[in-house]
Order: C-alpha cells, then sequence, then structure tokens
C-alpha cells in the first residue's frame, strides 16, 4: 500500500512555450487546495526536474535520464506542455515519458461541477472515469514516413510476402503497426475494474472497433470479458457477452460497445 508522506515531494516539469507562465498560475492552485483542505498539517514540497527546451539548454539532452530517475524515485509528478524536437531522435517527448516510465494508463475523470456552464441538457448525470492505453496500440508510434527507404521495406513485404492488396494509395501512403497484447489488455482492465469496484459504479464499458479490425480491437473486447471472468468472477449476463460481477451486495456490468456509438 502507498504510504503518502506528510510533506511529500513532487517532480515538476514547468515545460515549454507557456509552460512557466501555466505553472506559476498552477502551482498557487495547487498549495491553495492542498491548505484548505489540510490546514498546516500537509505540505507539498516541488522538486524540478527537466524536460524539453530548458533540458536541452542546459545539458544538451531533451530527456535526462536523472529527470526520469527522479519521476521514478518520487512515483508522482505533473509536467506542462513539452516541444517536439525537430530533426530526428525523439519524436514526441510526451511518448517518450510514457514509454520509457511505462504509464500505460491515462486515466481521465469526466463530471460536472455546479455552476459550470455545460453543452448538455442534464450534465449532472456526467460522471464517468475514462481509462486509455497510452504504450501500445497506435501510441506505441511504429510508423514509416510515405517516400522514405524504410517505408518500401515494409510495403515490399507487405506486398510481396503477405499478400495485402488494400492499401488504398500505396505510392503516398505512411505505415504504422497497431500492436495489441493480452498482456497490455488484461492490466489496462485490471486497472478499470479494480477502480470501478472500488468506486462502487455500476458499468464498465469496453470500447473498441472489434467490428472493423477483429483481431487487435476484437482482442481488446474479449481478453477484456476474459480478464472479468477468469480474476473477478463475471458471470455471463443474459447468455453474455455482458457480464455481471457481484461483490459485497453490489452488481459492476461490464459491457462493450463499438467506438462509434459511444
Amino acid at each position: 500500500m502507498l504510504q503518502v508522506p506528510e510533506m511529500p515531494i513532487i517532480p515538476f516539469i514547468e515545460g515549454d512555450g507557456i509552460g512557466p507562465d501555466i505553472w506559476k498560475a498552477s502551482v498557487r492552485v495547487f498549495d491553495s487546495a492542498v491548505e484548505k483542505a489540510f490546514g498546516d498539517t500537509k505540505k507539498i514540497e516541488w522538486l524540478e526536474v527537466l524536460a524539453g527546451e530548458k533540458a536541452y539548454n542546459q545539458t544538451g539532452e531533451w530527456l535526462p535520464q536523472a529527470t526520469l530517475d527522479s519521476i521514478t524515485e518520487h512515483r508522482v509528478a505533473i509536467k506542462g506542455p513539452l516541444t517536439t524536437p525537430i530533426g530526428g531522435g525523439i519524436r514526441s517527448l510526451n511518448v517518450a515519458l510514457r514509454q520509457k516510465l511505462d504509464l500505460y494508463a491515462c486515466v481521465r475523470p469526466v463530471r460536472w461541477f455546479e455552476g459550470v456552464p455545460s453543452p448538455v441538457k442534464q450534465p449532472e448525470l456526467v460522471n464517468m472515469v475514462i481509462f486509455r492505453e497510452n504504450t501500445e496500440d497506435i501510441y506505441a508510434g511504429i510508423e514509416w514516413m510515405a517516400g522514405t527507404a524504410d517505408l518500401d521495406k515494409v510495403k515490399s513485404f507487405l506486398v510481396d510476402e503477405m499478400g495485402v492488396t488494400n492499401i488504398r494509395f500505396p505510392d503516398t501512403a505512411s505505415l504504422g503497426i497497431k500492436p495489441v497484447s493480452r498482456e497490455g489488455t488484461e492490466r489496462l482492465v485490471r486497472a478499470a475494474l479494480d477502480t470501478a469496484l472500488k468506486q462502487g459504479r455500476k458499468t464498465l464499458t469496453l470500447v473498441h472497433k472489434g467490428n472493423i479490425m477483429k483481431f487487435t480491437e476484437g482482442a481488446f473486447r474479449d481478453w477484456g470479458y476474459d480478464l472479468a471472468r477468469r480474476e473477478y468472477g463475471a458471470e455471463d449476463l443474459d447468455g453474455g457477452p455482458w457480464q455481471v460481477i457481484r461483490k459485497d451486495g453490489k452488481e459492476l456490468i461490464v459491457k462493450d460497445v463499438i467506438a462509434d456509438a459511444f
């Protein structure tokens, strides 16, 4: 179990562009929130670590190993917007952080706060948590630019060795690979299930495009259902594929939906 000290040290990356201005405003909000919630009993000790242009100017590296080590040591960090280096190497610092630290789950709570304008009629009914895969699928970033020698090698293999014929515009198309694994799927779905059960939520929805991408998106759906059955005792609901997990007198419905209809 995570033990949080009274004055935790949290690394922060100021960021590029408007990052310094955002940080100056944000840190005041964070500190005020902690003070309002805990008074003088708790306080955050902020520790600056470097990434982006500031890191490059001071160290010659866009993402120093010392920054990764500090984030790993302290377990929690916050970052501002980071520029994308030009000229090869790291394609995206955000993606590099996710990959190197294995930040596989992008967790986004979505709810409405009273008094905030909303485009929907009943915003008070909006209360969900989105878990998005962060390190595999298309976020793995395995791709090749049209017109490059590497792309020609990949295209030749697909066409000549694998018999692929449905690349619509092969002369100008860039290509990417979409890896979806059982291990990656299970740890993401497991994190979502644990959160749903802990928070007493009523449904968990696997969102996918398995109707088109049967071996990747379809596998994600199937592996998700299998995990719920195997590790959480989920039972088929009305013959399946939807399931129900019964625990502590409560029920969690596990279902899926095609992404277009979500």
